[in-house]
């Protein structure tokens, strides 16, 4: 390891100068924004990418983006799951155009609502919804339904888990003691007051903290993705959901990365009912969107709470929430995009990559193996995938990750920066699959005889 970890960054040194010589429009770009941005983005994330400057984007379309230097990359980042249906979708840009000339927002329903609601619901099979702006707040929103529709206060949630930024989520387990997320800033208070992390694929420890009937909700995702992709053990969701019935704790599933799984995400083709269902990011075809679902009986206990508090904020919702371009941007990805014909397309090639990156990780003789649900993969460290977040960090290291990261951006193809993730997309093809393959050989091949 010590000597693959050596030529990784020998490997790393020379593709950042590469990367500096491909780039020179990005680079005077990235000194012209720096002028006005914080790290020269717009974003502080889009510096983490582990390149020299950042690589500023002309056009997208498709599988496909253009970067300022005139470059073509095969995207399989997908905007970490925003543009997970490609970008641009034909449909979705035809709706956000028509809307254009009718309005982008007023605060008020539109005509448009009645089908948007029925297309989230048909996709996701869950009867109500409400809209928020991104995961996060639609997170932070159900967390404030779940306690009070319960009258209870703490959240359950799983080590190395992903929810956005929402502060219920930020714990870190450190000698098997759950402390707030070293890397917060500005944090103050302490989050393990209300919150607690304990580890995924334990039903044990799930129901060690349920019977003290503390909890008003467990949020998790069918899979962690964000510690690095952690799968669930056969029956591990289903056991949840038995144990959340049996200690009356709402489950709510966050499936804004496992909408790869299938149309209509990991808990429906699963056939498990949460209590809420939380999802962002790609269903408006990369628009700040998100939403929330429950049952019709939830949703009296939410509208009694809701009738019962004193007039005021109720500390739910954004003035942007539910505009008029989402909801035609949210209807056309859902009935025009996401379609059935395209996840079949996404699946089997996903599937393909999948068999392909593991042969050459085997014939390279590497310890590593490809991760996978649905239209997701992710490389990873280790033999066989992990099952909880404390083997997923020990399988990380950021040389070798960094490394691959940028020798295949250097090629014309994008990962994503954090555990070199990747996605497939309804107009992802055959040739953007061969390349990958091509380069990602060639780079274990570099990496080896460095």
């Amino acid at each position: 390891m010590k000597k693959l970890i050596k030529q990784a960054t020998q490997m790393l040194a020379a593709e950042r100068e590469r990367y500096s010589a491909l780039h020179p429009t990005s680079n005077l770009l990235a000194k012209q924004a720096a002028q006005h941005f914080l790290y020269g983005v717009p974003m502080h994330w889009m510096n983490d990418w582990g390149t020299p400057t950042p690589l500023f984007i002309a056009d997208a379309s498709g599988a496909h983006f253009t970067c300022a230097d005139g470059i073509d990359y095969k995207d399989f980042c997908l905007g970490d799951t925003g543009a997970m249906f490609g970008h641009s979708p034909p449909a979705v840009a035809r709706a956000i155009a028509a809307q254009a000339h009718k309005g982008f927002t007023a605060m008020l329903p539109s005509t448009l609502a009645p089908n948007a609601g029925a297309a989230l619901s048909e996709f996701f099979n869950m009867e109500c919804w409400q809209l928020a702006t991104t995961a996060t707040d639609a997170n932070r929103f159900v967390l404030r339904w779940a306690r009070a529709v319960t009258n209870r206060k703490k959240v359950l949630v799983f080590d190395g888990c992903f929810h956005g930024t929402v502060d219920d989520s930020m714990l870190d387990t450190v000698d098997g003691k759950n402390i707030n997320r070293q890397s917060l800033l500005g944090q103050v208070q302490d989050l393990t007051l209300h919150s607690q992390a304990v580890p995924f694929n334990d039903l044990a420890a799930v129901e060690n903290a349920l019977k003290t009937n503390q909890f008003a909700a467990l949020l998790t995702e069918p899979a962690l993705t964000n510690c690095g992709m952690v799968l669930p053990a056969d029956g591990f969701i289903q056991g949840l959901r038995a144990l959340c019935t049996k200690y009356k704790t709402l489950l709510i599933l966050d499936e804004t990365h496992t909408i790869s799984t299938a149309r209509g995400g990991w808990a429906k083709a699963n056939h498990v009912r949460p209590d809420f269902m939380v999802i962002g990011k790609p269903i408006a075809g990369g628009l700040p969107a998100a939403a929330y679902g429950f049952s019709y009986d939830l949703a009296k206990r939410m509208e009694a709470a809701k009738d019962a508090a004193p007039p005021g904020h109720s500390g739910i919702g954004t003035t942007l929430s539910g505009n008029m371009m989402t909801l035609a941007a949210i209807h056309a990805t859902l009935t025009e995009t996401a379609t059935e014909a395209a996840y079949t397309h996404m699946l089997a090639l996903a599937g393909h990559l999948e068999h392909q990156l593991n042969d050459l990780i085997s014939t390279h003789q590497l310890p590593w193996n490809i991760s996978r649900m649905g239209a997701r993969l992710e490389l990873q460290f280790c033999e066989k995938s992990p099952s909880n977040a404390a083997e997923a960090r020990a399988a990380q290291n950021d040389t070798i990750e960094s490394a691959i990261h940028l020798y295949l951006l250097n090629r014309g193809v994008l990962l994503t920066p954090f555990h070199n993730m990747m996605l497939v997309c309804p107009t992802t093809h055959e040739a953007d699959i061969h390349k990958l393959v091509r380069v990602f050989n060639e780079c274990l091949g570099a990496l080896i005889s460095t």
